[in-house]
């Protein structure tokens, strides 16, 4: 399974040695390092190879996880940027290493470590501790050097020849943007052959030259490159003369682009990753820049190699041009102005998201912020050197959407920084505490959320905020619910919701204290009552494009079933549990939904389907680091379900599905369990 490997919009050229070279390095050993200089193809060619993988190698190297470092400002997130390519959602309170050693150190998957060379000592340490403990894993790095791990192998990725491949790729590119250059002349050939010798078969600098020739004559394209290598006498010293080609032609192309091109590129810079025409119009626009300026000068940066186009429509600049950027910033003593940019788009970003939590966009608004995490972290490192107050705000405001969509971590490591940061008892810091308790839960230390909810209520009592002793009677509520005492669940938000006696979904706050108050019922087993309150929530979520309450509603309606016989509305709501979960790439409450799946196969008699579900939602704990959690009650209706699909279909027949069941893919089975087709009588 290739996960996110990258694909390549464009026809790959060349470099059919490399690509063997590597694929047998992949096969005999379990590190390989691409390197090269920046700007030679280092993440193309590993990704081409690894699309071009024959079925068999392909399995026999397991699944393919895709670690893009070159947006990480520092080794801080490393293991954070590692955990997220490989799919564990880490919930876990032990150290980050560790936890992440539990999830891989039974799996065959093969890790791809995208841009080290600025991380080179921390992947160091990372790629020797993690081959050592997951005897399964196999590594394959991209840096400019090698990592200098024992046992590692080294593929040096060379620049192109310059009558061979680079003239290839060159020419590839070039009838792309000037079609008429299909019918070449001698005189073409010669110049064309002039400009890879100039450039040094460097494939960025190709692209980047071949994409001027939509406004110059081939000719002139050699005049110019000529008088720009004689001119680069400055930095020679310190620029090996393939790093000098590289040079030339960046610096070659921000010459011939206009005034308002030079100034776009400069603050494309500023983002650390993928980007989409919004952002870039958001942190961009200003001054001599409109945003419909913004717009049309992005897409001739794109056209000009400047700016790369991503398969899904997003941009990014490749990692020497930004790097070119981010001098002009120095240059023009503007990095910090355009920093702030940055960061207020993407503080304003935050506040929308926090906004629309209860509408429509719900889910949507999930997945832009999961989508921007590597800029929403490079805005709070900045607010926390400038604006501490701002970064208070913004982690406060992504710490509960992080803390649902598999960043919990971070989301408390920011979260922790920031707090002590707040110069006072504000709505910001209000939020935050409350968001620090919320993951603090989900991680298991129920003592220290609830500590926190205590002093999230005495803070609201102090201030009188309304929005603050809802939000810590939900966070006491749900501890007091994982703690076994619903009484106090069921008292603590009924003398919140007292206060305000509004419907449920006038707020995100009175909404979630509802939600408690349908779970406390049915731990009391009030389950009529329960299913009463449950089911006019659902309706009430549904009908305003609501998901994260409604997907607990049906847990909710789920247990109740069970409870009453019902296995067959058990399931039902367990899919559209699931199906909620899903759309917010929530693993915890996919986790749970699984459970309550099994469940239900095991109540209508079909014990290897529930054998099955229990292994594929074993694969989901185990993908946030905990064994199986959830209310106390649910745990009785586990044993139950284990019990029974035991007793019907015996111990091997059990053992035998719920292994099928570990070792499937989890997001195709989880599609077929949506859609109904995991359990025969459905």
């Amino acid at each position: 399974m290739l996960g996110n490997v990258p694909e390549n919009t464009d026809r790959f050229v060349g470099r059919a040695a490399e690509q063997g070279e590597l694929v047998s390095s992949l096969t005999a050993g379990r590190l390989t390092t691409l390197t090269g200089i920046g700007g030679v193809g280092k993440t193309r060619l590993a990704a081409h190879a690894l699309r071009a993988l024959p079925e068999r190698q392909r399995t026999a190297l397991g699944r393919t996880c895709w670690a893009d470092l070159g947006a990480l400002p520092d080794e801080r997130l490393l293991i954070g940027a590692v955990a997220d390519a490989v799919g564990f959602a880490d919930h876990t309170p032990d150290g980050p290493f560790d936890a992440l050693c539990a999830w891989l150190a039974d799996q065959r998957l093969l890790l791809v470590l995208d841009s080290c060379e600025h991380l080179v000592t921390a992947c160091r340490n990372l790629v020797a501790d993690l081959l050592t403990a997951c005897p399964r894993l196999t590594v394959l790095a991209t840096s400019r050097q090698r990592l200098g791990v024992a046992g590692e192998a080294v593929v040096p990725v060379r620049p192109l020849a310059c009558d061979g491949d680079g003239l290839a790729l060159f020419l590839d590119r070039a009838v792309a943007v000037a079609p008429a250059l299909r019918m070449r002349h001698p005189e073409q050939d010669r110049h064309a052959a002039e400009i890879c010798r100039l450039l040094d078969g460097v494939p960025l600098a190709l692209e980047l030259a071949s994409a001027q020739l939509m406004h110059h004559p081939i000719g002139e394209l050699v005049d110019r490159l000529r008088s720009h290598q004689a001119g680069l006498t400055a930095p020679a010293p310190v620029w090996p003369r393939r790093h000098r080609s590289l040079r030339t032609a960046i610096g070659w192309s921000h010459e011939l682009c206009g005034p308002l091109e030079r100034l776009l590129w400069t603050r494309l810079s500023v983002f650390p990753g993928v980007f989409d025409s919004g952002a870039a119009r958001g942190v961009c626009a200003g001054g001599p820049l409109s945003p419909d300026a913004v717009t049309s000068l992005l897409a001739e940066l794109t056209a000009k190699s400047v700016v790369a186009q991503e398969a899904d429509g997003r941009y990014r600049l490749h990692a020497p041009v930004r790097e070119y950027g981010h001098m002009w910033l120095d240059e023009l003593e503007a990095r910090d102005e355009v920093a702030d940019r940055h960061a207020d788009h993407f503080l304003e970003l935050a506040r929308s998201a926090d906004a629309g939590w209860l509408g429509p966009q719900q889910a949507s608004w999930y997945r832009r912020i999961d989508l921007a995490h590597a800029d929403l972290c490079a805005a709070l490192e900045h607010l926390i050197g400038t604006r501490p107050e701002h970064a208070v705000e913004l982690a406060g405001l992504v710490g509960f959407f992080w803390s649902c969509c598999g960043h919990l971590r971070e989301a408390r490591r920011y979260l922790e920084r920031v707090l002590p940061l707040a110069r006072h008892h504000g709505a910001a810091r209000e939020k935050a505490q409350w968001a620090l308790g919320v993951a603090a839960l989900l991680q298991g230390e129920h003592a220290k959320a609830a500590a926190i909810g205590r002093r999230c209520a005495r803070d609201a009592a102090h201030t009188g905020s309304v929005e603050g002793r809802l939000s810590a009677a939900y966070l006491l509520g749900i501890t007091h619910l994982m703690n076994g005492e619903p009484r106090r669940a069921y008292d603590d938000v009924g003398r919140a919701l007292h206060r305000v006696a509004e419907p449920a979904l006038t707020s995100p706050s009175v909404l979630r204290c509802h939600l408690v108050r349908v779970f406390a019922l049915t731990g009391l087993g009030r389950l009529e009552e329960a299913a009463r309150e449950a089911a006019s929530l659902r309706a009430g979520c549904a009908a305003q494009g609501e998901w994260w309450a409604r997907s607990y509603t049906d847990y909710q309606l789920a247990l109740i079933s069970l409870a009453q016989g019902q296995p067959g509305q058990a399931a039902e709501h367990a899919r559209a549990m699931l199906e909620g979960k899903r759309m917010l790439s929530d693993s915890f409450g996919i986790a749970l939904g699984m459970d309550l799946l099994a469940a239900a196969a095991a109540a209508d008699g079909q014990g290897e389907a529930a054998a099955l579900v229990s292994g594929i939602g074993q694969m989901y704990w185990l993908s946030v680091g905990h064994s199986q959690r959830g209310m106390p009650e649910l745990r009785d209706v586990r044993e139950t379900c284990w019990r029974s699909a035991r007793a019907a279909v015996g111990d091997g027949a059990f053992d035998r599905a719920f292994r099928r069941g570990t070792e499937a893919d989890p997001g195709s089975v989880l599609d077929l369990a949506v859609a109904g087709q995991l359990l025969s009588g459905a």
